[in-house]
């Protein structure tokens, strides 16, 4: 390693790039998986949303924004049938 006048230890450049080399893909990885789980906490359970095996009316899950088929929703948890329903039910845009 190259030292200076004073004799304090200089980082090379080759050492410097090297080492930023190995902490990008490592910085980067952290956030992914943060922001992954981030998302996974999000969902609501089924019961705080009142949510049943029926349509109410004519508004049921595969009509909702938040459905995403075959058999979840962006925003409750755990399987959810196309023909039920919850309170935060949406309709999607026409």
């Amino acid at each position: 390693m190259a030292t200076n006048g004073g004799g304090q230890n200089l980082l090379s450049r080759r050492t410097l790039l090297a080492s930023g080399l190995v902490a990008v893909p490592v910085t980067t990885a952290l956030i992914t998986l943060s922001a992954e789980s981030a998302v996974a906490q999000q969902k609501v359970a089924q019961k705080l949303v009142q949510y049943q095996l029926k349509p109410k009316n004519n508004q049921k899950c595969s009509l909702c924004l938040h459905f995403v088929p075959p058999d979840s929703c962006k925003v409750v948890d755990g399987k959810i049938d196309p023909n039920g329903w919850c309170a935060l039910f949406a309709p999607k845009p026409k």
